[in-house]
């Protein structure tokens, strides 16, 4: 299929689930873009998957009583991370070893709950890999409301992000709130996930909070352009993996990660100061 056939497609008022998929997927992207800025350079890769381990007991719950997966997903991430943020103040426990705990504790719970619905392996295989294709119209309006609410956070509280980022120790000297923004950080990474889960799955989530900003982060050695390139690289792969996923009949997350994957691969090789090609240059 042409691109201008996808277009048409996208067009199309008899595929009407087309264009709401492509805005979900790009939404996504972009919120986890940002987000996944400070996941990368504060080395916390872990905590994206752990979150979406997290959001399942909700995603499992909202779907037996048949309500918005969203708003599950959401309200288990946020109860479970305040869970670690408050448990992690303990210094005698590694800030991954709490995670690793209840996270892993959620996702055990999901699991037990959604055994008790009917229908239970498609269920499981539609929150594990996503459904992208069948998402009801009202959860269109929370993820683009979502986003608001997320850049919107990012843009007033930057400055003290990064100061967590770079130095937790000299922040707390600051008088700053380390935990409260420790706190506002987890909840941001979950409302990421919990968009994102929809468009590629639980598995495959990390690949969109992760992948974006570690290629911005192989093109740039400025937090602004790299905040900038990380959005637009993983909203660029998404639409580019929905056109492809549609052209050959292929499932959406897997080949949105693989197109991830192949944009992170490229900017290893080429990135101007920081990729192979430059490094054996110099």
């Amino acid at each position: 299929m042409s691109p201008l056939q996808f277009l048409a497609d996208l067009a199309n008022p008899d595929l009407a689930f087309l264009p709401k998929a492509l805005t979900i997927a790009v939404l996504s992207a972009v919120m986890c873009g940002v987000v996944g800025c400070y996941v990368v350079l504060r080395g916390m890769a872990f905590i994206g998957d752990a979150v979406a381990h997290a959001v399942f007991p909700g995603l499992a719950i909202a779907f037996l009583f048949s309500g918005s997966l969203v708003v599950g997903g959401t309200v288990a991430g946020v109860v479970t991370a305040l869970l670690v943020t408050v448990f992690a103040q303990n210094r005698r426990l590694k800030e991954d070893s709490v995670i690793g705990i209840f996270f892993v504790a959620a996702f055990a719970l999901g699991i037990v709950i959604i055994s008790r619905a009917p229908g239970y392996a498609g269920s499981l295989q539609q929150f594990l890999f996503g459904s992208i294709t069948g998402i009801p119209d009202r959860d269109l309006y929370v993820v683009g409301g979502t986003t608001i609410v997320v850049l919107l956070a990012v843009f007033l509280l930057h400055k003290e992000f990064v100061a967590v980022t770079l130095d937790r120790e000299m922040t707390r000297a600051l008088g700053l709130r380390v935990f409260w923004l420790d706190l506002v950080l987890y909840v941001l990474v979950t409302l990421a996930v919990v968009m994102a889960v929809q468009t590629i799955g639980n598995i495959l989530v990390l690949a969109l909070l992760v992948t974006p900003a570690a290629t911005a982060r192989l093109l740039t050695d400025r937090l602004p352009v790299m905040m900038a390139l990380a959005p637009a690289v993983g909203a660029g792969c998404a639409l580019i993996g929905l056109y492809l996923s549609w052209s050959w009949d292929l499932p959406v997350g897997g080949t949105v990660v693989l197109t991830l994957t192949a944009a992170f691969l490229l900017a290893h090789l080429f990135a101007p100061r920081h990729g192979v090609l430059a490094r054996l240059a110099t």
